[in-house]
């Protein structure tokens, strides 16, 4: 199996990383059953100026969806509007990492405007679904504006269940390979995956609050209850809050054990090492002690001379390994 993507270390240009500039707003348009659906990828400075030019929004939003830094999770009401910020997990494949992406969204009664800073597949997959299909139109355009949020926000955090399912399969890759001699990968997959999940969490634990107040502030914007279909985003926001925390868990302990299990092999290397010097030792200081120049030692100057050495070399080492098996060393 493939290991684990790795981060590149290679500098973007600033023309790879920037999005091409514009002349004209680019809003994409989708109206039915009374209902309009507004939508601007990456919006820029013209997408913000045709939005305060016809709608009467608070600049300080306005000034929110064109900032660059990434705001916190939240619900501004207003008499006649509701702007909301949330965020999903979304993978970089420029950095090779998982970053927040961040959704704002402005509702009122008859209108929908959803401005995604970092393109989300399961919003274009759902536009795509609508403008294509009348009948999925009259499913989720003929009940209301809070209605057609809801199952935006749904499908946003349906899809991170298949990525949980990838970082639950990494997990598992790692554990099979902890004890197949790859320390140094298995440390640095480790260390990626357990990245992943501490971004993860960063992502879908402020917005939590958030999330229960959506019912609250939108139930003004749809013609039936929608508290049930809301306790559903948060029962989903809950489960994966728990399965990031399961995986917290996992990784932590899937680092220890390899922690373990390198410990236990430098451990074993340094018992062999020291096993060997302890038997090379007794064998030096014989073949030392005959190899001096002197003379009167038995032996020496005659052929049966080395075999004798040879021999008492042979003794002395068996019985250093006798020793060391009786004391189960080796």
């Amino acid at each position: 199996m493939a290991s684990l993507p790795k981060i590149r270390r290679s500098r973007l240009s600033t023309h790879s990383a920037q999005p091409a500039e514009r002349t004209t707003p680019d809003v994409q348009r989708l109206e039915a059953y009374g209902l309009t659906w507004l939508n601007i990828e990456s919006p820029m400075a013209l997408d913000a100026q045709w939005l305060a030019a016809n709608y009467d929004f608070h600049e300080l939003d306005i000034e929110d969806v064109l900032s660059r830094r990434q705001q916190r999770s939240k619900i501004d009401s207003y008499d006649d509007y509701v702007f909301i910020v949330l965020h999903f997990p979304r993978f970089d494949k420029r950095t090779q990492r998982m970053q927040a992406a961040e959704l704002d969204l402005f509702m009122t009664d008859d209108l929908l405007i959803t401005l995604p800073k970092e393109p989300l597949k399961p919003l274009s997959a759902m536009w795509t679904q609508l403008r294509t299909r009348e009948e999925e139109q009259a499913r989720h355009m003929s009940k209301g504006s809070g209605h057609l949020m809801y199952e935006l926000v749904d499908r946003l955090f349906d899809y991170c269940f298949p990525i949980l399912g990838k970082i639950g399969h990494k997990l598992e890759w790692i554990e099979d390979q902890i004890f197949e001699d790859r320390g140094d990968e298995v440390v640095r997959d480790i260390s990626n995956t357990k990245q992943e999940i501490i971004n993860f969490r960063k992502i879908i634990k402020p917005q939590r609050p958030t999330l229960r107040g959506l019912e609250r502030h939108t139930q003004r914007y749809a013609p039936h209850d929608l508290e049930l279909y809301f306790d559903d985003i948060v029962d989903k926001n809950e489960r994966i809050w728990d399965e990031l925390e399961n995986f917290k868990e996992v990784v932590e302990a899937l680092y220890d054990t390899n922690e373990a299990v390198m410990r236990q092999q430098q451990e074993n290397l340094i018992r062999v090492l020291t096993l060997l010097s302890a038997l090379l030792l007794p064998l030096t200081l014989v073949t030392g002690f005959y190899g001096m120049n002197v003379g009167g030692l038995a032996g020496a100057g005659h052929w049966w001379g080395a075999l004798m050495v040879l021999g008492i070399m042979v003794v002395i080492g068996s019985g250093f390994v006798w020793y060391f098996h009786r004391k189960r060393w080796l």
